[in-house]
């Protein structure tokens, strides 16, 4: 086995084959809502190395229920929550929290969905990172794989693309696919997570995304298939893009004040605040500064200067999560 480990993203350049997961138990966490036709296969294709399923059925009106009572007698631990269509983020939350009361330490919780998007045989390259010690929350990566994006229907590739961007600049990080909901975590993470502000609805992986850089956690990708097939969606585009948005803008500012006014400070993120601040007082009414006045007098349009700097913040921004991020795994060595 050989991996290549670059700016948090793991290459697999020889298979794996079966790994010793170091006494390390996995749990599984699969969101489902009306997936009657699929999460039959789901849980019938489980990988053997698996100790216990939460498969938390969030107000579903078919049989999903019923077709997942028939596999409480398999070589996993099965369990199953209601959830009352509190939404996807509240699911997964409630099924981590499931795992984190029954499985034993060390373990690692991976998120499936319910719909059979996500291929069974990725799961051991999930979890290897966090088991090895590289990372504490490894993600999968449907655009790094080399079968590239499969069936993913055009609105959906372009729509990652945006919400990749953005992610990018809320998290400080680079995130070729925030979308992509099949993830392994840490027991060490699920442990300090702060599940009262925790995100709810569509954009979850977002919002974790962007909170895990925040907390320094160290975040690691590995490429997964993509998997599409009569699946729908029931995720209204324009509200989604909304309310996520304004989710991420939040989360986004809240990150970088934190870290200004925490132990782990670095002159990068003093200089992103700046850049930050006058790209905002650039923007507000009756609010001026002399380099503000000085370059409008010659000319420099106010949009400009506020994409100039609100630019550089996050180069700088960027800068501060790598030095964070770097101390972190300096310290875990």
């Amino acid at each position: 086995m050989k991996l290549i480990y670059l700016e948090g993203y793991i290459h697999l350049i020889e298979p794996l084959g079966l790994v010793v997961h170091n006494n390390w138990e996995v749990g599984v966490v699969i969101p489902a809502r009306n997936e009657e036709d699929y999460i039959g296969d789901v849980l019938s294709n489980i990988p053997h190395f698996v100790d216990n399923v939460v498969v938390v059925n969030d107000g579903s009106t078919d049989s999903t229920e019923e077709v997942a009572n028939k596999f409480i007698d398999s070589k996993y631990n099965l369990t199953i929550l209601q959830n009352n269509g509190k939404g996807v983020g509240s699911a997964i939350d409630r099924g981590h929290r499931q795992i984190l009361e029954i499985c034993k330490k060390p373990f690692v919780s991976v998120v499936m969905a319910g719909d059979g998007q996500m291929n069974p045989n990725d799961m051991e390259n999930l979890i290897l990172p966090i088991i090895a010690g590289h990372s504490d929350y490894c993600k999968g990566d449907r655009f790094i794989h080399p079968s590239g994006l499969g069936e993913m229907p055009t609105i959906r590739k372009y729509a990652s693309l945006i919400l990749a961007f953005f992610t990018s600049l809320a998290s400080g990080l680079k995130i070729s696919d925030p979308q992509c909901g099949y993830t392994a975590t840490s027991f060490r993470v699920l442990e300090t997570w702060d599940w009262k502000r925790s995100w709810k609805g569509y954009g979850y992986p977002n919002y974790w995304i962007i909170n895990l850089t925040k907390r320094v956690w160290r975040i690691s990708h590995v490429p997964v298939h993509s998997v599409y097939g009569s699946q729908g969606s029931a995720i209204n585009n324009l509200s989604f893009f909304f309310k996520v948005g304004i989710m991420m803008a939040i989360q986004h500012h809240r990150r970088v004040f934190a870290k200004l006014f925490s132990r782990d400070i670095n002159p990068h993120i003093i200089f992103a605040f700046i850049s930050y601040f006058i790209g905002w007082v650039a923007i507000i009414p009756w609010i001026s500064t002399d380099l503000e006045r000085t370059l409008a007098s010659r000319g420099v349009p106010i949009y400009l200067l506020v994409l100039i700097f609100w630019s550089a913040a996050h180069i700088f921004d960027k800068l501060s999560v790598k030095v964070s991020q770097e101390l972190k795994n300096n310290a875990s060595n």
